[in-house]
């Protein structure tokens, strides 16, 4: 998820809840380049006039402060630097050195000390996770050892010993990498049995894999979006990096919609002349919030208005669905049970894109779709053309851990039901989990500041590694704590988990649900009756009958999947590994 600029600025992303929900035209942008324009710089008129700026003592930036200043926040968000016991801001350092010369050194110093003073400079800590240890890993030293609950690794795949066996038997037989790019020298079996499979697992004509989903959705878009002629493409406003970067690059004209919003991405698609190609571009599962796309009404607005749909399944392959192919799979199970037919909504997708990574703990991306799309996008993707190919263990690894996942699910069953005794027990501690129906709980802090504080004292004081989410991956105010549970997070890591967070957010004093809900409720939290029903239901859980049982023994609301799980013996499961 990326905050994308919309008519309500950068804080408009996860506003389905807001007040601002009145649709209008479409507003195209275009990143084009019609034609050469001076730049106008005050450095280049300094030169001009045989002058330069005043450098002051300390070499200060002389700038206008509004020019570099982060997106105001939220209605009712009070940042750091408006609160009265704020530090004063320093200033920036001048990138012009004494001699009248740039100064690169400094230039790079002012760029990161912007990021320090609006809290979004990102700390990479030390985690090396153990994969016969899953989810535990060692910091710096191999002593110092943490638990992980913030991996992509969702299943716990990359540890897996029939994923870890084939990737030792391709890696002694085949070497350590490809020896070149697809076109010379690195096309090779394993390559096509990998994209096979990709084909198979999303039942279309064709696939093609990237170095990453990162690299498959920014050529991908660039690529389609500069060739179609007079292409219009048309984004959710939570959209991944990837993909925005993808339609910057494309050149093309861009509108922007709210997110989750049909009503608004109708309004702005019949706005478009309708012979004028279009592609909607939007998410299955939006990773920072784990809200779910309307896949099928998209689908709907594509086929009436003549677009192209352009699903990204990152944070839904191996997750979702009888076979682990996603989340438009999964919205028709009973038909894709019985063998993938024609006319399910996974059939009216475009464009898939997907990852190697995540679900099927590899690395690597995807796209898959008609055979004359996804040869069109071989042909002329500079990201495809002019990059090395993944290393023959990789793509053998993933390969076999896709077909792992689609003929087994028990992981991901195991991994939705610890995903919502996690969020039950949050919520009977009145920790704020914003709520959605997927995998992902987002645990809303509210302030960049306080988000980091509270990791930091995760990792060093209960040794838990849970990663601060700040701005610009969200917006300023709804900065927060993003949890993944894992078949691996066992009963005795989730009571450590939750107890952790409740003592932190007393220590802190960071708002909790009922706090939001005090003030009118804030991007789901605290809002009565917002409780979205998991994509994962009882029935699918194949638990329907047994919390029927568990609700009737008189079982607390927030207590009833541990209750089952106790009940069940899946409290101490973890991944189940097979040989080849």
């Amino acid at each position: 998820m990326a905050v994308q600029s919309s008519k309500y600025g950068a804080a408009a992303g996860i506003r389905a809840f807001s007040a601002h929900s009145k649709t209008g035209k479409a507003r195209l942008h275009t990143s084009r380049n019609q034609e050469a324009r001076a730049v106008e710089s005050p450095l280049l008129e300094g030169r001009k006039a045989g002058a330069f700026l005043p450098l002051a003592g300390n070499r200060r930036l002389h700038t206008d402060v509004s020019s570099t200043a982060a997106p105001p926040p939220p209605p009712g968000v009070t940042t750091a630097a408006a609160r009265k016991d704020a530090p004063p801001v320093s200033a920036v350092p001048s990138p012009f050195s004494a001699s009248g010369k740039f100064s690169y050194e400094d230039f790079y110093e002012s760029q990161l000390e912007k990021k320090r003073q609006d809290k979004s400079y990102r700390y990479f800590n030390n985690i090396n996770r153990l994969a016969k240890e899953f989810p535990v890993a060692h910091m710096a030293k191999n002593e110092d050892k943490v638990t992980v609950w913030c991996a992509n690794d969702y299943l716990g795949m990359g540890g897996n010993q029939h994923v870890l066996n084939t990737m030792h038997e391709a890696l002694e037989k085949y070497g350590a990498g490809a020896g070149g790019t697809r076109n010379i020298s690195g096309h090779n079996k394993h390559a096509v049995e990998l994209e096979a499979t990709l084909a198979k697992l999303h039942a279309t004509e064709s696939a093609l894999v990237f170095s990453s989903c990162y690299v498959a959705n920014d050529a991908t878009l660039a690529t389609l979006g500069s060739k179609l002629p007079d292409c219009v493409i048309l984004s959710d406003s939570l959209n991944h990096a990837s993909m925005i970067q993808g339609i910057r690059h494309s050149g093309t004209k861009k509108i922007v919609f709210k997110h989750n919003d049909v009503a608004d991405l109708e309004a702005k698609l019949a706005s478009l002349p309708l012979h004028v190609p279009k592609i909607i571009a939007f998410e299955s599962v939006y990773s920072m919030c784990g809200s779910i796309g309307p896949i099928e009404e998209i689908c709907n607005l594509a086929e009436k208005y003549g677009a192209l749909t352009f699903l990204d399944e990152v944070h839904a392959v191996g997750m979702y669905g009888p076979t682990g192919a996603g989340v438009a799979e999964h919205l028709d199970w009973e038909a894709h049970a019985s063998g993938k037919p024609r006319g399910t909504i996974m059939d009216r997708i475009d464009i898939f894109t997907g990852t190697l990574a995540k679900a099927y703990g590899c690395v690597g991306g995807y796209i898959a779709g008609s055979a004359k799309f996804v040869d069109m996008i071989r042909s002329l993707a500079p990201g495809f053309i002019f990059t090395s190919t993944l290393p023959p263990a990789t793509m053998a690894g993933a390969k076999a851990s896709i077909e792992y996942q689609m003929a087994y699910d028990g992981d991901r069953r195991l991994q939705q039901l610890y995903t919502r005794a996690v969020k039950e027990e949050l919520n009977a501690r009145d920790i704020p989990v914003i709520p959605n129906p997927s995998h992902i709980v987002p645990i809303l802090v509210g302030n960049a500041a306080l988000a980091k504080e509270a990791s930091d004292l995760l990792l060093h004081d209960y040794k838990i590694y849970v990663q601060a989410i700040n701005y610009p991956t969200v917006p300023i105010g709804q900065e927060r704590l993003r949890v993944t549970p894992t078949p691996g997070h066992t009963k005795e890591l989730r009571e450590k988990l939750v107890t952790a967070l409740d003592e932190i957010w007393t220590r802190l004093d960071i708002k909790r649900t009922s706090q939001w809900a005090a003030e009118g409720g804030f991007i789901g939290v605290g809002v009565e009756g917002n409780v979205p029903e998991p994509l994962w239901t009882d029935k699918l859980l194949g638990i329907e009958q047994a919390a029927k049982e568990v609700k009737a023994a008189g079982v607390p609301e927030n207590g009833i999947t541990e209750a089952l799980l106790a009940r069940e013996g899946l409290n101490n499961s973890r991944v189940m590994d097979v040989s080849a």
